[in-house]
């Protein structure tokens, strides 16, 4: 009998169904940590294992199945390598940072492009199919029929494949237990050990709880990967966000980035937090990625009046299937779901795939459509329908469950069916939903961007071995492919700094002085549990770092972390080891917050590319502003920088990103 036949079966909640030893202490030593468990943590960790070195991997949840591609993926960005692609790495790089302005991590970009193939082809070895090998697509303009190979957003050059993903982390997790790689599952680590306890030294470990032993856990390593992804829990778990919002995952907790802002790390882009607009380019017909899932799909109104698409010029297009192909004068398009905010001013769009018709708001308050609106699935070829339904709809990991297998149980089929839009205003229409599905949220909606880790070209951040992997560790990183990409790459270069260096010593105080404050709500007799200070602290960042900013709110921000930690943080309980550790990440908050708010005081400038609104600061994206801003502690305080966005191909990189790549990606 399962908790819920439990609870159903005799109304009450069972007692605590494992041993609680709240601070039993555990000591693992292991060459290489991987802290994260989902599809960049464990490719790192197998990567790692394949170059020499031990490895133990840390996750919060259950590594077979944790992360965001923990349920699957349907495309695969940056495999510009294989034999059909008419694009280089330099131009996934340089085009990602054109888009971006600059405000994106070109090194990282360019390794993906590099090594993005071949790690789709390890995939391909242990299991996961990437090619169209029961010929179900023979004659689609998706196929190549050479290679089995399926493509998606541009057909013309080929760089973005369709996979059947959805055992993607099945398989890669079958290798690393295959490899003999120590895995502890519940794990929340909550601080980074650094040589003598000195911020900004060398990395020896991580400290963290048993999500349901309570038992404590002491990591150390010569080397360690942070592989955490984002932070959206900081501004959500409240009740006036939308629940479907997939903007809002409570497990993207933003740890990773927290146990590095208090080790010393440089952090950049933290700034760049603001409001989703909610309404539609392709239609959000519900949860998920509306801009990958149903691209291609038709659109048709109350009446069944088709709704075009159109290049990002305003031509509208005849056909659907010019969706997939270049318009006039582009080169090539880049896609969805890379990470690219298409936000520049005077070159919005530049290589972004097509919408729908941009005057579709304009129509629908004149009457020439009438809502709402219906995706028509009908309307596709049949090879087509089965390209975008069956495959990439059915191996998007935030569509598989809750609609691919929910809408066929309830007997929908898209060769007869119509499928509803969402409703919105037509104020809202063709705004660009991201990855969002309904309306985000109110409009000062505190919501995480891309922020992360400053690395170098190896992935390592500011602080000796200690490395990262996947989107939002490092900043500017977006898609799967990235993710699973940058973890091969950092393992690989994590084991080598293994091999180059012995442990360091660890600081004793330290790690006492971080268990007493993780086991605090243990002894408390206090009132308040992880969802209140949750809540509470979502409620801060909202109002005092939302869409609407100044200097004067922000420091009051400030403060009112400052205060809370004192009072409302002294003043909370957990009922079990699993409400410890959502606790703790609580706990992380307070840091994580003064983080985003510092970086938020230190831009004395507006930014439509980092969705970054200074009121007392209105002028926008001024070009003395055009720069990172590097953050971090010392000794207590707060330290800003700058450092130009494109510093990757400057001293002492070169310009030629290829030699950078060789000099650095520690070949074999």
């Amino acid at each position: 009998m399962n908790w819920h036949e439990y609870v159903n079966a005799t109304g009450k909640v069972p007692a605590w169904p494992y041993e609680i030893n709240y601070g039993r202490e555990h000591v693992i030593k292991t060459d290489v940590l991987i802290i994260g468990g989902g599809v960049a943590g464990i490719r790192a960790a197998i990567s790692a294992k394949q170059h020499g070195a031990t490895v133990a991997v840390a996750d919060r949840g259950a590594a077979k199945y944790s992360g965001a591609g923990g349920a699957g993926v349907d495309h695969w960005h940056g495999a510009v390598l294989n034999p059909c692609s008419k694009i280089t790495p330099r131009q996934y790089s340089d085009v990602a940072m054109y888009c971006d302005d600059g405000y994106c991590n070109g090194s990282m970009r360019y390794i993906v492009g590099k090594e993005g193939w071949d790690t789709l082809l390890e995939l391909e070895k242990w299991g996961m199919q990437i090619r169209d090998v029961k010929d179900e697509f023979v004659g689609s303009i998706f196929r190549d029929d050479e290679t089995k190979l399926m493509f998606a957003y541009d057909v013309d050059n080929k760089h973005c494949l369709r996979v059947w993903g959805n055992n993607i982390k099945r398989v890669a997790f079958a290798e690393a237990k295959r490899l003999g790689i120590d895995i502890y599952d519940r794990i929340c680590i909550f601080s980074l050990l650094t040589e003598g306890g000195v911020q900004g030294a060398r990395v020896c470990g991580a400290l963290g709880v048993h999500d349901r032993t309570g038992e404590f856990y002491i990591f150390r390593c010569k080397a360690a990967v942070v592989a955490t992804g984002g932070g959206s829990r900081i501004g959500g778990l409240a009740p006036e966000l939308n629940a479907a919002s997939a903007m809002g995952d409570l497990n993207l907790t933003g740890i990773g980035h927290t146990i590095g802002w208090k080790a010393g790390a440089q952090l950049v882009m933290m700034e760049q937090a603001g409001t989703y607009g909610g309404g539609f380019g392709y239609t959000p017909y519900s949860m998920g990625n509306s801009d990958n899932t149903y691209q291609g799909a038709p659109t048709v109104d109350y009446n069944g009046k088709p709704i075009a698409f159109a290049t990002r010029y305003g031509k509208l297009l005849d056909d659907y299937r010019d969706v997939f192909r270049t318009s006039n004068p582009d080169t090539f398009v880049l896609g969805h779901g890379i990470g690219v905010s298409f936000l520049k001013p005077g070159s919005a769009n530049d290589y972004e795939a097509t919408h729908l018709d941009p005057k579709i708001g304009e129509k629908v308050r004149s009457g020439e459509f009438k809502m709402p609106l219906y995706n028509d699935f009908t309307d596709l070829s049949d090879l087509d329908r089965r390209a975008i339904y069956n495959l990439m709809l059915a191996h998007e990991g935030k569509c598989r469950v809750p609609i691919f297998e929910t809408w066929n149980e309830a007997g929908f089929d898209p060769a007869r069916d119509l499928l509803q839009c969402v409703i919105t205003t037509p104020d809202t229409l063709y705004a660009r939903p991201g990855w969002v599905g309904i309306n985000a949220g109110p409009n000062n909606w505190f919501s995480p961007g891309s922020g992360g880790y400053l690395t170098d070209w190896r992935l390592q951040s500011t602080i000796p071995g200690l490395f990262v992997a996947g989107g939002r560790p490092i900043f500017g990183g977006g898609c799967h492919g990235e993710s699973h990409t940058t973890g091969r790459y950092s393992g690989r270069q994590a084991a080598a700094f293994a091999r180059a260096n012995d442990f360091a010593e660890a600081n004793p105080e330290q790690i006492k002085k971080e268990k007493d404050a993780a086991y605090t709500p243990v002894n408390n007799k206090g009132d308040i549990g992880w969802k209140e200070l949750n809540y509470a602290i979502a409620r801060v960042m909202a109002d005092y770092c939302g869409h609407v900013k100044t200097e004067e709110v922000l420091n009051l921000g400030l403060k009112r972390l400052a205060d809370m930690r004192e009072s409302e943080g002294e003043r909370t309980f957990v009922n079990n080891p699993h409400e410890l550790a959502r606790m703790v990440e609580d706990y992380s908050f307070f840091d994580l917050g003064q983080c985003y708010i510092e970086a938020a005081k230190a831009r004395k400038a507006s930014s439509n590319i980092l969705r970054f609104t200074r009121i007392d600061y209105p002028e926008v994206d001024p070009e003395e502003w055009h720069k990172l801003i590097p953050l971090s502690l010392k000794d207590g305080e707060v330290v800003a920088g700058s450092l130009d966005c494109w510093f990757y191909k400057k001293g002492p990189y070169s310009e030629d990103l290829e030699s950078n790549y060789v000099k650095y990606a520690e070949l074999d």
